[in-house]
């Protein structure tokens, strides 16, 4: 009996040593998986099947162009010629970061059909009344001061064919006065691109409107095209 009890207590120490793994590895999965996450705090997941995020030229370029000023474009039709000339010297001296483009339009001659001033407002409204019993009534009387005050224009043609050939129409009809002659070219007129810092933008408009109060910015084309 005594031989009995002294081995079942014997089994049992063996038994107890081997779960320990003093006699090896274990069978019981969780205390060999404990043994083996002794320093289980200083792991470090560096990727979950994901690869690691390229940050070194994409970061660089992101930064670059959110730290880049944001740029715009003012747009200026038909100013005449001095005008422009002034502004540009009122952008150049106060907001020199802008860059201003000028483009010219072509002037361009044409020709135009008329009756020669006449001498006073009586003998317009005679002859006004002289074109109507003929059946012409497209035609106005020029009234700014200058060398054509007091003419009646006809028509205003591109070429002189043309011109002339309505000018013999007219003489058809009964209108003896008439003449074909090349019509004075109008001063051409100028557009500008101004472009810089968005922030200086609205101190651009201001200086415009002072040079040319009946001024109005727009955007430009281009600017409005990408926007889109």
């Amino acid at each position: 009996m005594r031989s009995f009890v002294f081995l079942l207590i014997l089994a049992n120490l063996m038994f107890f040593a081997w779960t320990q793994g003093v006699l090896g590895v274990s069978s019981n999965s969780e205390a060999f998986r404990t043994q083996q996450q002794l320093l289980a705090k200083q792991v470090t997941v560096v990727a979950r099947d994901v690869p690691p995020p390229e940050t070194s030229n994409t970061e660089a370029a992101v930064k670059t162009v959110e730290n880049k000023p944001v740029d715009t474009c003012i747009v200026l039709s038909d100013w005449p010629s001095a005008t422009a000339d002034q502004l540009q010297a009122r952008l150049a001296d106060k907001f020199s970061a802008f860059k201003v483009s000028r483009t010219q339009a072509a002037s361009s001659t044409g020709y135009w059909v008329f009756i020669p001033p006449l001498a006073n407002k009586k003998d317009v409204d005679s002859k006004v009344a002289d074109l109507r019993k003929f059946g012409v009534t497209e035609f106005f009387v020029v009234q700014e001061s200058g060398a054509n005050n007091r003419a009646i224009s006809l028509g205003v043609f591109s070429g002189k064919d043309a011109a002339t050939a309505f000018l013999e129409k007219l003489r058809t009809k009964g209108v003896k006065s008439a003449k074909v002659a090349e019509r004075p070219a109008k001063e051409p007129l100028v557009t500008l691109e101004i472009r810089g810092p968005e922030g200086q933008a609205d101190g651009v408009r201001r200086a415009a409107v002072e040079v040319l109060p009946e001024a109005k910015p727009g955007v430009c084309k281009t600017q409005t095209e990408s926007a889109q």
